[in-house]
């Protein structure tokens, strides 16, 4: 990948991050809600690995928030999981760009 796709995918990984709807719930979160924000994250990996592009970032996180799960931080372990959703969504932006980006590349 160029230096310029790198800063491009940056640039997608920390929006994704910035507008992936990180606000917790004014109330304490709870397991429900922490399942909820759990499985969209791995159904988000899940399609990024479908791509062929998931991120260990994405692991790690989903690894913490079921950690923080298991210890009854519902905040954080909802804080997590959206984080993990972000990142997933970010990857999946990625190998769709890339996907493109070799195409233009490649096939003239």
């Amino acid at each position: 990948m160029s230096g310029q796709g790198v800063m491009r995918t940056a640039r997608l990984a920390i929006a994704a991050l910035a507008l992936g709807g990180w606000s917790l719930p004014a109330a304490a979160a709870d397991a429900t809600q922490f399942k909820a924000a759990y499985e969209a994250a791995v159904a988000a990996n899940r399609e990024a690995g479908a791509l062929k592009d998931q991120w260990t970032t994405t692991a790690a996180a989903l690894k913490e928030a079921e950690a923080a799960a298991a210890a009854g931080k519902y905040d954080e372990a909802v804080r997590l999981a959206q984080q993990a959703e972000a990142l997933a969504k970010a990857s999946i932006v990625q190998a769709k760009e890339q996907n493109e980006a070799w195409r233009a590349a490649v096939i003239r």
